[in-house]
């Protein structure tokens, strides 16, 4: 149907989609068969064909039949980006298993929760994450366990040195000396692709219903929900998020895959759209390594750069930058976070192409809208517009029912074939979010005239300054316009007068100077008095997420802990 934000669609790229009726497996199969030689995966300089990827899933795959894995079992996969992260989640996917996605940073304690609320009965795991898994395993259904060595993937020269970093590191989380117990449970993930690949036992009666993916979210909000991502959610998204590349060619693109994969944002954009282009994929595990990620763009001459808005932030104040060649790089989708102005036209001037800003979230597998990546595209200080075969709404905060006009903020819904299910063993939780056919994203948004969206904020975000609302995205969006200002946030704290209050928390550039009353000062001329921070906090960084977004949640817990008064001593 038309909708008002197809009067500026991009030219070029399609209103509607066909997507085809495949598991989410059969996508990298569809790609060897057409790129066989083309490099799928750089690691360190290490370099596999997706032929020699596709092979080694069918491997695994083969391995995991034997120990017994099939078609609707929960396998978690704890790993960093790297060739071992495709190969197992290629593999669980063509024995019909659901892939758990799980963040390396949780404790022990984080994981046996979410396993056995998955009902996770495998898991393939780093080395240097095995302790955690051993720990977690008595509370949870978990019967075997894969640990991978990243040495298998590195170039000979580094696979030497690597024993000694893998020493090191495991030593800095307290796992060392790692032992691998002796049980028939245990087994060696480099063992395991040395089973003969039995291609052609993929389950061929896949329901593009069927879960593909197991994604939890919340863990920064509350209790973590296991997001249903099926096969056709996860294919529809990736071929959605490739055609809103223009210009690609697929076989001959290359791209940085920085994101971590077991982000639903790494997931989709690193993984599952370079597959869909047959793209060139390098992969980064640890980002914060900038001197590494700006060796790479350097080397690999990507085409490609999805990222979150600190890593441009990160890369832009680095100070070998000018020394790399980034102008090979087309095109960058911003995700996970709001990316600030300052921040797009200084990237854009530096690499010559386009960086827009897009929305998603998990529930919808990912992306839902974005900025047009077309050089004749309209881009605006927002989302942008929805993706192919994508409807949205803005309704009123009450009900959740009444639209409301242009241009008025409301609780963004959405429509489309990418996203969920619904959550694993939350019926309720679903009901509430997935009503008559729309997901209730719960954040604040609005449209304009030309059916542009912006996020004004997440419902919880929100600041109540005097009666008024304060939208924390707007005053940080001022904050990086200061010229000292390389990563700041904004949040409400507790003031017996206003209810609540603005409370900027800053990370100054290197070699740059500012005092609190400095920015207060800057932000009063550009916003309304209500608006405009109260405080300023200086700080060396600020709390992240592992994807790099920036933790509002944290300084706004801290802040109430301090405002909370102190319990009296009990009496004698």
């Amino acid at each position: 149907m038309e909708r008002l934000w197809h009067k500026r669609w991009p030219e070029g790229i399609p209103r509607t989609l066909d997507y085809p009726r495949i598991p989410v497996e059969r996508m990298l199969r569809q790609t060897t068969e057409a790129h066989p030689d083309t490099p799928a995966t750089v690691f360190y300089g290490a370099r596999l064909t997706y032929r020699e990827i596709d092979d080694l899933a069918d491997r695994f795959a083969a391995a995991l039949r034997k120990i017994g894995v099939g078609r609707g079992d929960r396998v978690g996969l704890i790993a960093p980006n790297s060739p071992g992260f495709i190969i197992a989640f290629f593999g669980i996917q063509r024995v019909g298993g659901i892939v758990v996605q799980t963040n390396p940073l949780y404790t022990p304690r984080e994981l046996a929760q979410l396993y056995a609320d998955a009902g996770v009965t495998t898991v393939v795991c780093l080395d240097l994450f095995l302790a955690n898994v051993l720990r977690a395993k008595p509370e949870t259904p978990i019967r075997d366990v894969a640990v991978m060595d990243l040495k298998d993937f590195l170039p000979t020269a580094l696979a030497a040195l690597y024993p000694i970093r893998r020493r090191s590191d495991l030593k800095k989380a307290g796992h060392w000396p790692l032992e691998l117990p002796k049980e028939p449970w245990m087994h060696r993930f480099r063992e395991m692709l040395e089973a003969p690949p039995d291609r052609g036992r993929e389950p061929q009666d896949v329901d593009g219903d069927d879960v593909a993916v197991l994604q939890y979210t919340g863990g920064t909000t509350g209790t973590p929900k296991g997001a249903m991502l099926t096969h056709r959610s996860l294919v529809a998204n990736a071929y959605q998020c490739a055609s809103w590349v223009p210009g690609t060619v697929p076989g001959q693109e290359r791209s940085i895959v920085a994101i971590p994969l077991f982000h639903i944002y790494g997931l989709m954009v690193g993984l599952m759209v370079s597959v869909r282009l047959g793209a060139t994929m390098t992969l980064v595990p640890d980002p914060r390594d900038l001197k590494h990620l700006l060796q790479v763009i350097d080397r690999e001459r990507p085409t490609l750069f999805p990222a979150v808005p600190t890593l441009y932030v990160a890369l832009l104040s680095h100070p070998r930058l000018p020394k790399v060649d980034m102008r090979g790089i087309r095109a960058c989708l911003s995700g996970a976070a709001p990316l600030p102005v300052e921040v797009r036209r200084r990237w854009e001037a530096l690499t010559g192409g386009r960086l827009v800003e897009g929305y998603g979230l998990t529930e919808a597998s990912t992306v839902v809208c974005a900025n047009p990546l077309t050089k004749d595209g309209l881009v605006k200080e927002g989302v942008g517009i929805p993706f192919p075969d994508t409807d949205v709404r803005i309704v009123d905060l009450e009900t959740g029912t009444r639209d409301l006009p242009l241009g008025e903020a409301g609780e963004l819904l959405v429509r489309g074939p990418q996203v969920m299910k619904g959550y694993w063993n939350q019926p309720e939780e679903t009901a509430e979010t997935l009503r008559d056919g729309w997901l209730h994203t719960g954040d604040i948004a609005r449209m304009d005239e030309d059916g542009y969206l912006y996020i004004v904020e997440r419902k919880k975000d929100l600041i109540i300054a005097s009666g008024f609302n304060v939208y924390p995205r707007e005053v940080e969006e001022v904050l990086y316009m200061h010229p000292a200002v390389q990563e700041a946030a904004a949040v409400g704290v507790p003031d017996a007068y206003r209810g609540e209050s603005v409370k900027a928390f800053v990370v100054l550039r290197a070699g740059a100077t500012a005092t609190d009353q400095e920015i207060i000062a800057f932000c009063r001329e550009r916003l309304a008095s209500f608006k405009a921070p109260r405080q300023v906090e200086f700080r060396k960084e600020l709390p992240k997420s592992a994807i790099g977004k920036i933790l509002r949640r944290e300084l706004r817990d801290e802040e109430r802990a301090k405002a909370a008064p102190t319990p009296a001593p009990p009496e004698r």
